[in-house]
């Protein structure tokens, strides 16, 4: 069978492609493909591998398989894909220690106040200071805090076991959405929150989970750390949190459009005293997690062309 990569360069220029060209007979492979090249780019071929690229109904016409290089199958139209009986693999649990590793830099970078101190060290302020130490922004110990997780599958659980390590209480909020789930909802956890990690998918129930009536319940002292989808927080109500010190604290690695090329509040802020990072929809790219996509992606080739 004939197959196309569409956005090849997701993966890098590291990655061999050889556990899938060995699959079919002919591989063409795509940097990238614009809204406006897909339907030159997928030509004729029967299995059509993207990670981000959307695929419609019209591009979805006369292939066989439909393999996602990522967990999230939301750029496939699901309802055209099962009209026209075309199967929709993904690949799950490719980099779960990477993105746990990912989420605890950025608690980590929040508990410390990096942002701030870093900002004033640049700024000349350390080297001026009457004394050894600056030490103007207050810092989280976290041992002895309370963890809250929004999210329990391979990413949650890596999260909460390096919790345990420092020290720190765990726990997971209920599905949002899933009435059978017997733990306690988000809102029940949120006063008891030092630290609020998010690692759910992006639904209807999950939308704006983290938001202005939501973060009325939320400790000052709390830090909020996103690496699921954006719009699992609502990022303005967040934003104005932290200016006004009703959360200690702001991290995520997702905006609601990626890539953000009309730009976002939160970009700008990061010009302001705030303690704020974000970074470029990025946990999840170590050269170990990319191999394993394209090895997880072969296997589900293989399920495929067996029948």
């Amino acid at each position: 069978m004939k197959a196309v990569i569409l956005d090849a360069a997701t993966l890098g220029q590291d990655i061999d492609l050889a556990p899938i060209q060995t699959l079919v007979s002919d591989l063409i492979v795509h940097s990238t493909t614009t809204a406006s090249q897909v339907d030159e780019h997928l030509g004729d071929a029967q299995l059509v591998l993207s990670n981000k690229v959307v695929l419609g109904a019209s591009q979805l016409q006369g292939r066989k398989a439909v393999f996602v290089l990522a967990t999230g199958t939301n750029n496939v139209d699901q309802q055209a894909a099962r009209a026209l009986s075309i199967p929709v693999y993904n690949v799950e649990n490719y980099g779960a220690d990477y993105v746990a590793q990912h989420t605890w830099m950025l608690i980590l970078s929040l508990a410390g106040r990096y942002p701030q101190y870093q900002a004033a060290v640049a700024q000349g302020q350390w080297q001026t200071n009457p004394y050894f130490c600056i030490n103007t922004y207050a810092t989280t110990q976290l041992h002895g805090k309370h963890l809250v997780l929004q999210g329990s599958g391979h990413i949650g659980r890596r999260v909460a076991s390096i919790a345990e390590s420092f020290g720190m209480r765990v726990s997971v909020a209920a599905r949002p959405g899933d009435s059978t789930d017997s733990r306690p909802p988000l809102q029940q956890l949120l006063p008891e929150a030092d630290v609020l990690s998010f690692h759910c998918p992006l639904t209807s129930h999950t939308r704006h989970l983290l938001n202005s009536d939501t973060l009325a319940q939320v400790k000052p002292g709390c830090l909020v750390v996103n690496c699921a989808r954006g719009g699992v927080i609502d990022e303005g109500a967040c934003l104005t949190a932290l200016r006004a010190g009703d959360i200690a604290g702001l991290a995520t690695d997702v905006l609601p459009t990626e890539p953000p090329v009309a730009g976002h509040p939160l970009l700008d802020a990061l010009a302001e005293p705030l303690n704020l990072v974000i970074t470029p929809h990025n946990a999840w790219i170590s050269p170990e997690a990319r191999h394993n996509i394209v090895r997880l992606t072969a296997l589900n080739m293989q399920r495929f062309l067996a029948g």
